[in-house]
């Protein structure tokens, strides 16, 4: 049976930019940070102080308000992007009443899980004794609450579940979604990613692993993908969910149709626990998996969102890795670093970068990757983007996101054309 063609009808984001879309990518391509010193606990003691933390939240009408009380904020983070994802699809009212929900799924992931719920249900543990402990504590942890919450609000029936692969999260949970539209296993899919680990116990583990930045005092420009002075990345948080839907799932409803997902691919490094392949061998093979799927020619990839994180050794090993797939055709690639605006949203920063994506298909803008200023001599030739936004008529676009364990995830999105 023919593979089924995914579209993408509708986005929502939790972001350090807010839960507006367009705003979320007006923002970027003004080349604004989102970078600012963490408000929402003591950590003067910490070598690092800041981050891409998401402020003012409200989960609005999205969620119930006592349930948003008990729930971890990466359960909230879901529900308002999720749900914002299906207004944004036209799949309100009406249209969401007439909707097959046995043939509608959620496949939002989570790299962390509740992280505020675990430090809150171990600091009573310590201090109160287990009596004390919440019911809520186990529930509110694990990964795939937020996707199973989202899914009973909304009565969808069809595949749930949580995949957590680090950092990869997000590009995992899309592609996987997109597979059971392609093999006809369901009409509509709510997939991405949510994160919220910018508290205690999140932040000292990652300064433990000594991956952050440490520029305390300059730390709007801390993340600085590509940029010789770069020394680590910046923890951001949020959410980022795409509507994805088969072709004639969206066309019978009239959807107004944002961009076609092409293809995409997954591939394990085998070789660190955290540190990636210095010839970014696994990242060349997911790539090239990735257009083999997608069924285009290397040259029609004329933009890539990288993953780009502002670390010292990540950031050059997907830049091997790009050429040894692209060659000569990597100097006619634009390509440009989210992260150097949000910060690094682990399991939430492919499904935000799915949305910057796709609002630069839509829109004919690049946003820039900002604090570039000391370029990397392996960068000779391909455009960053430096700073500034730019035009570009995108044909086809790579997003990359990778994850500790070695998880890359390529996923390729272009304009919809009525012709495959």
């Amino acid at each position: 049976m023919a593979k089924k063609r995914v579209v993408v009808t509708g986005m929502g984001v939790v972001s350090c930019f807010g839960t507006d879309v367009d705003v979320f990518y007006n923002q970027l391509l003004a080349g604004q940070s989102g970078i600012t010193l963490i408000e929402g606990f003591p950590c003067q003691d910490y070598p690092t102080r800041f981050a891409g933390a998401v402020r003012d939240f409200d989960v609005g009408n999205y969620l119930d308000k006592k349930q948003a009380r008990r729930v971890d904020p990466f359960i909230r983070y879901t529900a308002v992007a999720g749900k914002k994802a299906l207004e944004h699809g036209g799949l309100s009212g009406e249209a969401f009443e007439k909707l097959d929900k046995s043939r509608a799924g959620v496949l939002i992931g989570s790299g962390m899980g509740g992280m505020n719920v675990f430090y809150e249900g171990t600091e009573t543990l310590l201090t109160k004794g287990y009596g004390r402990m919440t019911p809520f504590f186990v529930p509110y942890i694990i990964t795939n609450m937020g996707g199973a919450l989202l899914a009973i609000d909304l009565g969808f029936m069809g595949p749930n579940y949580s995949i957590s692969t680090a950092c990869a999260t997000a590009n995992y949970c899309i592609y996987s979604a997109a597979e059971h539209i392609m093999h006809g296993n369901a009409d509509v899919m709510l997939c991405g990613g949510s994160e919220s680990a910018i508290n205690p116990i999140g932040l000292a583990g990652f300064v433990a692993c000594k991956a952050l930045s440490e520029r305390n005092d300059e730390f709007q420009t801390a993340s600085r993908p590509w940029d010789k002075t770069r020394d680590g990345f910046v923890m951001g948080e949020g959410s980022g969910v795409l509507l994805l839907e088969s072709l004639e799932h969206a066309q019978e409803r009239g959807a107004t149709i944002l961009g076609e997902y092409l293809g995409g691919a997954i591939s394990c490094d085998a070789h660190h626990m955290t540190n990636p392949r210095e010839d970014g061998l696994g990242v060349s093979i997911c790539i090239e998996k990735a257009i083999k799927q997608a069924g285009i020619d290397i040259e029609q990839i004329n933009y890539i969102n990288a993953h780009a994180t502002s670390t010292p050794v990540g950031d050059l090993c997907e830049v091997r890795a790009i050429r040894k797939v692209f060659g000569p055709h990597a100097n006619h690639v634009k390509m440009n670093a989210t992260k150097s605006m949000t910060g690094h949203c682990l399991g939430a920063a492919g499904g935000i970068e799915a949305i910057a994506t796709i609002k630069a298909i839509q829109t004919g803008m690049l946003h820039p990757t900002i604090n570039h200023l000391t370029p990397e001599e392996e960068l000779e030739g391909i455009d960053v983007v430096p700073n500034v936004a730019k035009p570009h008529q995108i044909t086809a676009a790579l997003s990359n996101s990778f994850g500790f364990g070695g998880h890359n995830s390529s996923l390729i999105f272009g304009p919809y054309t009525a012709q495959p």
